[in-house]
C-alpha cells in the first residue's frame, strides 16, 4: 500500500499504520458501495440537455461522447455511449493522439467481473494503474440503445501522469477490448482496436443573443452526393444567390449533417467567390478533380466553417456578417471533407451550412481580418526540426493608421496552418507590454480547422500590436519547408472576425528579402557547398541547396528574431495603406505575460490506486 511506502521516520506524529489502514479500507468501501450501488441500476438515457456537446469517436458511430464544462468546478463532466459493449475500452487524452504516454480511463472485463479505473500508459504502450485516480466514475446506465458510461475530470490534476485540459484542441483517443482480460496490465494496446478524435472540449460559456423575428433561413447542402469510397475526400460544390438579393447579415449558422453519416462528415466551410468575377460555372464535384473549373480557386472568402463537435456559431447582438448587395459576389462554394476511413460505398449525403440572416442590418458589420505571416518562400522551416517557431506581426503603426479611434472587437477566431503545424498563438501587445492572449492552441491540429468563439471579446485600439507565433514539427521532412499556398508549404495564419468592419484586411509580416540574402552570403562564407544565388534561382531553391548543420540553423533562427520585416498593411482591394512599410522594426517587447500555473483542485478523501468494481453483469462471448 501507498501508505507503507509514505510512512515517515517520526512515528510519533504519525498515525499508526493500523489506523490508516482501516480508514482507507472504511472510506474504499463506502466509495465502491455507492458506485456498485449506481451502476446496477438500469432506466432511462440521460437529458441530452444535461450534456450539450456531443461528438461520434469512432467511424462506425459505435461508441458516441457526450459532454459538459464546469467553469466554477474547473471539470469537464463526461458521457460515453457505448452501442455494442463487448469487453470494455479505452478513452483518454494525448498530446497528438498516440496510445503512449496517454492519460487513460479504463473499462475492462473478465466475462464475469467488470472494473473501472485511472490509468497512463508508458513510452513501449504498457498499461499502468494511476497512483492518482483522477477520472472519477459518477454512474453507468443500461438503456436500449447501449451503456451509457459517466465519468468526470477536472481541468487539471497535478499528477505527472495525467493530461492537462486546456482551451483548444484535445486529441481524444479511444480502444475497443474485443476479449476479455484479467487484468489493466494484460490489456495489450496494439492489439486492440481504436483510433483519434479532435475536439475542443472547453467551449466558451456564451450567452445566446435574442434572434431576430424576420430572421430566415437558407441551406448550402450538397445534393445527394455519393461518398468517394475512399479514405479522405474534399468535396465542393457551387451555390448562386437569387438576382438582386439584397444585402443581408448573417447573424447565426449551424451544421446541417445528412442522419447516419455523422461519423463521416469531419468539416465543413462556406466561400464566397471575388466580386470581380461576373459569373461562376456551376460545379459538384471533388475538390480535387480535373474537371474543376479553375475560377473556383478565387472563392476563398469565408463565410462559415465547421468542424466535428462544434456547435451553433452566433454573432454578437451588435454585428453580423454581411453578404448580398452591391460589390458582393452572388456565388458561394461549399467545401465538405469526409472522413472515410472504413471505406464505406454507396453512402449518400446531403450535408451543409444552415445561414440565418436577416434584411434588419445590426449596428455593425462584422469584419474577417487576417494576422500572422504573409504567403512567401522567405519564411521557412529547416528539415528534421521538432519545435521550429515562426512569429508574424501586425505592427502598431499599421493599426495606428488602420484602426478607428475606437477600436475593434474581436469576438472569434480561426486558426491556420498546414501540415507541419504544430501551435498557434496570437497576443495582443500594448506600449510593449504583451496585454492579452487573443486565441490559443498549444495542441494544434491542421486536420480540426474551426472559426471558434472566444470566451471574452478582445479589444484592440489604434497603436496596439497582434502578434501571432507558429511552431512547426519537420522530422519527417529531408527538405527546407517555405512559406506558400501548397499543402506542402506551410502558412501561419489567425483569421479574427471582429466589428465594426474597417479597411484592414490583412496585417501580416515577412521578413526583410534583403536580410535573408545577407543569410545566404553567410552560409556560403562559412561551408562548402555553395548556395547558388543566381538571380534566375528562386528562394525555394536556395533554401533547398543549404547544408542544415547546426550553424545554418541557429543563424537563420537568429535572423527571424532580429532581422527587419517588410509589413503587409492591406486593404481589401489588396492595396497597402499609404506610408514605408518595407524594412521596419521588429516590435519590442519589455513585460512577457506570465504562464498561467495549474489550479490543482483540493485532494479527495484516501483513494487507493485499484480499479472500481462495476455491476453490469455477465459480459458477452462471442
Amino acid at each position: 500500500l501507498g501508505s507503507m511506502q509514505n510512512s515517515g521516520s517520526k512515528p510519533c506524529s504519525c498515525p499508526s499504520f493500523k489506523l490508516r489502514e482501516v480508514a482507507s479500507m472504511y472510506f474504499t468501501m463506502i466509495a465502491v458501495f455507492l458506485v456498485i450501488l449506481v451502476v446496477a441500476l438500469q432506466g432511462s438515457a440521460p437529458r441530452g440537455s444535461d450534456f450539450p456537446y456531443k461528438v461520434p469517436l469512432d467511424p462506425q458511430g459505435l461508441l458516441e461522447l457526450s459532454w459538459n464544462v464546469s467553469y466554477p468546478e474547473q471539470a469537464v463532466n463526461f458521457q460515453l455511449l457505448i452501442r455494442d459493449l463487448q469487453f470494455g475500452l479505452l478513452f483518454g487524452m494525448s498530446d497528438r493522439g498516440e496510445f503512449e504516454n496517454a492519460d487513460l480511463a479504463v473499462l475492462w472485463s473478465d466475462g464475469h467481473s467488470s472494473y473501472f479505473g485511472d490509468a497512463w500508459s508508458d513510452a513501449k504502450g504498457q498499461l499502468h494503474m494511476d497512483s492518482q485516480q483522477d477520472y472519477q466514475l459518477l454512474g453507468a446506465r443500461r438503456a436500449p440503445e447501449g451503456l451509457y458510461l459517466l465519468f468526470r475530470r477536472a481541468f487539471s490534476t497535478c499528477d505527472p501522469k495525467d493530461y492537462l485540459i486546456e482551451d483548444g484542441t484535445v486529441h481524444l483517443i479511444y480502444g475497443i477490448l474485443e476479449k476479455p482480460v484479467h487484468s489493466l496490465q494484460a490489456i495489450n494496446i496494439s492489439a486492440i482496436q481504436g483510433g483519434l478524435q479532435r475536439v475542443q472540449l472547453l467551449k466558451p460559456n456564451i450567452t445566446i443573443p435574442e434572434l431576430p423575428s424576420d430572421m430566415k433561413t437558407m441551406d448550402i447542402r450538397a445534393p445527394d452526393v455519393v461518398i468517394p469510397s475512399q479514405e479522405t475526400t474534399y468535396w465542393c460544390y457551387m451555390v448562386e444567390l437569387p438576382q438582386d438579393f439584397p444585402k443581408h447579415h448573417i447573424i447565426m449558422y449551424e451544421p446541417v449533417v445528412t442522419a447516419g453519416n455523422e461519423a463521416l462528415v469531419h468539416h465543413m466551410e462556406v466561400f464566397q467567390c471575388a466580386a470581380e468575377f461576373d459569373s461562376f460555372p456551376p460545379y459538384n464535384g471533388p475538390c480535387d478533380s480535373k474537371m474543376k473549373p479553375d475560377q473556383l480557386n478565387y472563392c476563398r472568402h469565408v463565410l462559415a466553417a465547421w468542424a466535428m463537435g462544434a456547435q451553433a456559431f452566433y454573432y454578437p447582438e451588435e454585428a453580423g456578417l454581411a453578404f448580398g448587395g452591391p460589390g458582393s459576389s452572388r456565388y458561394l462554394r461549399l467545401e465538405i471533407h469526409y472522413h472515410n476511413p472504413l471505406v464505406f460505398k454507396g453512402r449518400r449525403d446531403s450535408s451543409g451550412i444552415r445561414l440565418y440572416y436577416t434584411s434588419t442590418l445590426r449596428r455593425h458589420d462584422a469584419g474577417i481580418m487576417e494576422l500572422g505571416l504573409v504567403y512567401t518562400p522567405v519564411m521557412a522551416i529547416p528539415p528534421g526540426e521538432d519545435a521550429f517557431v515562426l512569429t508574424g506581426y501586425c505592427t502598431d503603426k499599421c493599426t495606428q493608421l488602420a484602426l478607428p479611434a475606437a477600436g475593434i472587437r474581436i469576438f472569434a477566431s480561426q486558426l491556420h496552418t498546414h501540415l507541419a503545424g504544430r501551435k498557434v498563438v496570437t497576443v495582443l501587445s500594448r506600449d510593449g507590454r504583451e496585454r492579452q492572449v487573443v486565441n490559443s492552441d498549444g495542441h494544434y491540429s491542421p486536420h480540426f480547422q474551426e472559426i471558434r468563439m472566444l470566451k471574452e471579446v478582445v479589444a484592440v485600439f489604434p497603436g496596439d500590436e497582434l502578434i501571432t507565433t507558429c511552431t512547426y514539427n519537420t522530422q519527417n521532412r529531408s527538405q527546407a519547408t517555405v512559406g506558400g499556398f501548397s499543402i506542402l508549404e506551410e502558412m501561419c495564419v489567425n483569421y479574427v472576425h471582429y466589428y465594426p468592419q474597417t479597411q484592414l484586411e490583412l496585417c501580416k509580416s515577412a521578413v526583410d528579402p534583403g536580410y535573408l540574402h545577407r543569410y545566404f552570403n553567410l552560409v556560403n562564407r562559412f561551408n562548402d557547398e555553395e548556395v547558388c544565388m543566381c538571380p534566375q534561382v528562386s528562394v525555394p531553391q536556395q533554401f533547398d541547396s543549404v547544408p542544415w548543420n547546426t550553424f545554418n540553423r541557429d543563424v537563420l533562427k537568429s535572423l527571424y528574431g532580429f532581422a527587419p520585416i517588410s509589413m503587409h498593411c492591406n486593404k481589401s482591394s489588396a492595396v497597402r495603406f499609404p506610408g514605408e512599410w518595407e524594412k521596419q522594426p521588429l516590435p519590442i517587447i519589455t513585460e512577457r505575460l506570465q504562464e498561467p500555473v495549474p489550479h490543482c483542485p483540493p485532494a479527495p478523501g484516501p483513494q487507493p490506486a485499484a480499479p472500481i468494481p462495476l455491476n453490469l453483469g455477465q459480459l458477452r462471448r462471442d
